[in-house]
């Protein structure tokens, strides 16, 4: 397929025949999916799903994040056109399956039941064999798509790229909050704090429960090199989760947050940094964060979608040249 067919595509999220291979659709028309991925619900044959979680009811400064996974699909129709950027060739848009499996439903009038739903939609993904990429809402979500990865692959290892650590006690760990998830996740067993680590931390947590830290000021005086090496250190071998909170790039690179902390990463840094960490054993990652109500520029949104695209990368490198 050439760029001068561009003209006669339109709809590719509901017309491509093929799960596999590049679109050339005009970026500003259409209707939109990740990547111009076909959207279905079946995951035979599917190799990765994305799929977006619209939940922000869990935040406690500025609300959006309900239209992340809008905002992130459409900034994404930038990028389909070519093999991602710094990746050495590889292109798993034409290598395997990628489908989107659109967003999933639940009731914002009861949000107590809202975890419960999440850990479901995540186990019908993880049980039919795809790995998931999931575009946040708020990072209370990224809870229950652990709990539904834990007990697919067991406790995990997190890399957990963010200004704020998280770990903010959670009580029962019946409270949905987005500065609890990890607190409760390693409370629970889910998360193995030995093989996880923060990366862009910029503020203060009175307990970090044996989970390692890498603070801004860090990235910024020993490198993406040096951040990337201590991060496969950490996590070794066994299956890991990674979860990109977007204010972890500063605000002037990600201004539509929810709380937002200046001193961040420069997308530059965190690019490096996420290309650096190929070849560990990522069996699922999240978006998350991503606010359209406070982004009048689009930037958090293209921010987003650069980075669910590396994180694709990351997810599909490890079976690079056993695409179906």
């Amino acid at each position: 397929m050439a760029l001068e067919d561009a003209g006669r595509q339109v709809d590719h999220a509901f017309t491509r025949e093929d799960l596999k291979g590049r679109s050339f659709e005009n970026t500003f028309a259409g209707a939109t999916s990740f990547l111009r991925r076909r959207y279905t619900k079946d995951l035979a044959g599917v190799d990765l799903a994305v799929t977006g979680v619209p939940f922000d009811q869990a935040v406690t400064n500025r609300p959006g994040a309900r239209f992340g996974p809008r905002a992130i699909r459409e900034a994404s129709a930038l990028q389909p056109y070519d093999p991602p950027y710094g990746w050495d060739g590889f292109d798993p848009l034409e290598e395997f399956a990628v489908a989107d499996y659109g967003d999933m439903a639940f009731d914002y009038a009861d949000v107590a039941s809202v975890p419960a739903a999440i850990e479901a939609h995540a186990g019908a993904i993880l049980g039919a064999g795809a790995r998931m990429l999931t575009l946040g809402g708020d990072h209370s979500v990224t809870l229950p798509l652990l709990r539904a990865h834990a007990a697919t692959h067991g406790p995990l290892g997190v890399v957990q790229f963010d200004a704020h650590s998280d770990l903010w006690p959670s009580g029962d760990g019946r409270r949905i909050d987005h500065g609890t998830f990890l607190y409760t996740a390693v409370k629970e067993g889910l998360v193995d704090p030995a093989r996880s680590i923060q990366v862009g931390i910029r503020t203060v947590t009175d307990d970090y429960l044996g989970v390692e830290f890498v603070d801004a000021r860090t990235v910024h005086e020993r490198g993406a090199a040096h951040v990337a090496a201590r991060v496969r250190e950490r996590l070794g071998d066994g299956a890991s989760y990674l979860s990109f909170d977007i204010d972890c790039l500063d605000p002037a690179f990600a201004p539509g947050t929810g709380t937002p902390v200046w001193g961040g990463l420069a997308s530059w840094q965190a690019a490096a940094i996420l290309r650096d960490l190929a070849g560990i054993n990522f069996v699922g990652g999240d978006v998350v964060e991503v606010s359209p109500p406070y982004d009048p520029a689009g930037i958090t949104a293209v921010a987003g979608a650069h980075v669910a695209t590396e994180l694709m990368c990351l997810l599909l490198w490890p079976r690079r040249g056993q695409g179906g």
